[in-house]
């Protein structure tokens, strides 16, 4: 198996060299026009669809690939690498409508904008080359984002430059009109022109395509007059970035076109993994792009376009609009299933509870979703308007999952089902909570908010007479027993067991029911059982104790018959062959008693002997 693989992967890498060395011959055999002209880098990608195995393969491919050609003499390196740089630029600038546009490729999605961040430095403060941040105190730095973007962008933008936290200006986002997630364009404006009166310099601002929560898209087209207005750059970032390779855009995501600079995700997007991020840029100073970061002069820094760059041949240009529109129409699978129009053109769907429910229930709620569908990729997320909800982001997760259609039917059929239920628990808790009390002599209710469920109840026995040491073994062993017995009921309510620790050791948790379900007779079963159960242990241990004493008893009268016998028979008749010859001469009658034991009294006592045995007699040999 392992030569067979090998073999493989040394097949592979040859057909990827071939395609280096058909690509590295044209260039060469090409006039001098051709030579340096961008329009002979690249042709249009010619692949087609493939499955989401052989993607991935060839994503890791590169990887392998990567590090063969590092090893290259460095003439050779130097043009393969621009030919791979050349290339992937170029596709992703026509895949994505970003005309005359540079590529940055980098592990981390944030690292693009951080060297964005040191290349406008660079440019606005025209001496940060020589003085460092020294300059920065006459006019300090503003970067503005919105309360919407990703947690913790902003702190690490500033920690990786070296700026102090009051340069980041959190916009918030809308309160009266248009989407709650949007950023306010008015307030930022009056933001940026407060800033400026009181010294600073407004320097860059993160907008949104697509919200990490709820992918909505911030009005692209006034921000971007606004950063025009202040000489600021606009830079973009977003799942909804993706839709720019469809064929039909949104105006509001198109708007994205005419940012300064934007981050893409293609291995989320497309299934890919261990794929970089890219940060696609204008800006026509090679030199301060070289001191920002944003490219290399080393040739292997360049090989991380690679894997990307195999995996775009591979899935060609068909491919991967095939897969970006697959993942949107999952999005409207989901909306015509509920009967919803989609008013933001979103490629996120979020369910929201209507009821009042704990972050815990949903949360839970969200796992038996992803449970019921692994497909369908939903998570849970905690937004500020809308508190917890359940989400449904195809393109981040049905490239890799595999997400079909029927996916989406079923999770929305599973969430038509889980909800009524759900909604009936929480209707009925009050109602469980009341009855366990009225059971209080023997059942104890434990608050838990974090339990979707009916309630959580532990029964407590009775402990007179007992230390704290026995009444939790015997406090654990009922409700062990009361747990396996009310699982084994033929109902659809599911019990489990409380975590080992806290209130909620030795308690049982009744899961969530429908509205049937009478609750009344539902607790009278529980502390019926638990009652039967304690009772049950009560009588054997009593039994045991019974029998015990009993031995005891027995053991004492057994002790004194002996002493008897040896008494009446004498020392000698007890060693064995002495006691056999003087049995023999001299036989003597034993008076053997026999005893009986009463489980249910618990008495013993001692019935008349049985007759003597026959006399022996002696004959003739």
């Amino acid at each position: 198996m392992v030569d067979s693989t090998l073999a493989q992967v040394g097949k592979n890498l040859s057909e990827a060299m071939m395609i280096l060395g058909d690509g590295q011959r044209e260039m060469e055999m090409g006039t001098e026009r051709r030579r340096f002209s961008r329009t002979s880098i690249p042709g249009p990608l010619q692949g087609e669809m493939q499955n989401v195995g052989e993607q991935a393969h060839m994503a890791l491919l590169g990887h392998s690939l990567a590090a063969y050609i590092s090893v290259l003499d460095r003439e050779r390196l130097r043009k393969l690498t621009t030919r791979i740089l050349s290339d992937t630029t170029l596709w992703l600038c026509r895949l994505f409508r970003y005309e005359n546009g540079s590529a940055c490729f980098h592990e981390d999605d944030r690292a693009g904008l951080v060297r964005v961040c040191r290349l406008v430095i660079n440019v606005r403060y025209e001496e940060f080359a020589t003085e460092g941040y020294a300059v920065l105190s006459s006019k300090q730095p503003v970067i503005y984002q919105s309360s919407s973007c990703r947690p913790g962008l902003g702190q690490h933008l500033c920690s990786q430059l070296g700026l102090p936290l009051s340069s980041l200006c959190t916009v918030p986002c809308n309160t009266i009109f248009g989407s709650q997630h949007q950023m306010d364009v008015a307030l930022l404006d009056k933001l940026i022109k407060e800033d400026i009166e009181a010294g600073k310099l407004p320097l860059l601002l993160i907008a949104n395509a697509g919200t990490p929560g709820a992918g909505h898209t911030d009005k692209l087209g006034r921000l971007k007059e606004l950063c025009d207005q202040y000489n600021m750059w606009l830079h973009v970032e977003g799942v909804n970035l993706a839709t720019l390779a469809l064929g039909q855009v949104t105006s509001a995501v198109m708007a994205a076109t005419r940012s300064d600079s934007m981050t893409l995700t293609p291995g989320q997007w497309l299934g890919l993994p261990a794929v970089t991020a890219v940060t696609l840029y204008r800006h026509e100073d090679p030199a301060l792009s070289l001191a920002a970061g944003l490219t290399s002069s080393q040739p292997v820094e360049k090989l991380r376009a690679l894997p990307l760059w195999l995996s775009l041949q591979h899935l060609g240009h068909n491919g991967i609009v095939q897969k970006i529109k697959h993942a949107t129409a999952l999005v409207m699978v989901s909306l015509c299933a509920q009967q919803v129009e989609d008013e933001l053109n979103s490629p996120v769907v979020l369910f929201k509870f209507s009821q009042e429910m704990s972050a815990g229930k949903i949360l839970t709620l969200g796992e038996q979703l992803a449970q019921l569908v692994p497909t369908s990729g939903v998570d849970v997320v905690e937004l500020e308007d809308e508190g917890t909800c359940v989400r449904f982001s195809p393109l981040l997760t049905a490239a890799v999952l595999g997400t079909q259609p029927e996916d989406v039917e079923e999770l929305v059929e599973r969430l038509s089902e889980l909800v009524p239920v759900m909604s009936s628990t929480m209707c009925l808790r009050q109602d469980f909570r009341e009855e366990s009390h009225r059971h209080s002599a023997s059942l104890r209710y434990v608050d838990d908010i974090s339990w979707p469920g009916l309630g959580v109840v532990r029964y407590e026995p009775q402990a007179e007479g007992m230390d704290e040491s026995r009444r939790k073994q015997v406090l654990e062993k009922i409700n062990n027993e009361l747990l396996r017995k009310l699982q084994d009921l033929d109902t659809d309510i599911i019990f489990s067991t409380g975590p080992e620790f806290g209130a909620a050791k030795y308690t049982i948790f009744v899961g969530m029911v429908t509205e049937d379900v009478d609750v009344s007779e539902l607790v009278d079963t529980i502390a019926a059982l638990g009652r039967d159960i304690e009772e049950s242990g009560r009588l054997l241990e009593n039994m045991t104790e019974v029998v015990r004493k009993g031995i005891l008893e027995a053991e004492l009268q057994l002790q004194k018959a002996n002493e008897e016998k040896l008494i009446e028979e004498g020392m000698l008749r007890q060693i064995p062959l002495v006691g056999s010859v003087l049995n023999w001469f001299s036989p003597v009658e034993s008076s053997i008693k026999g005893r009986t034991f009463n489980l249910a009294a618990g008495t013993g006592c001692t019935y008349c002997n049985p007759p003597p045995p026959p006399k022996k007699t002696k004959t003739k040999l």
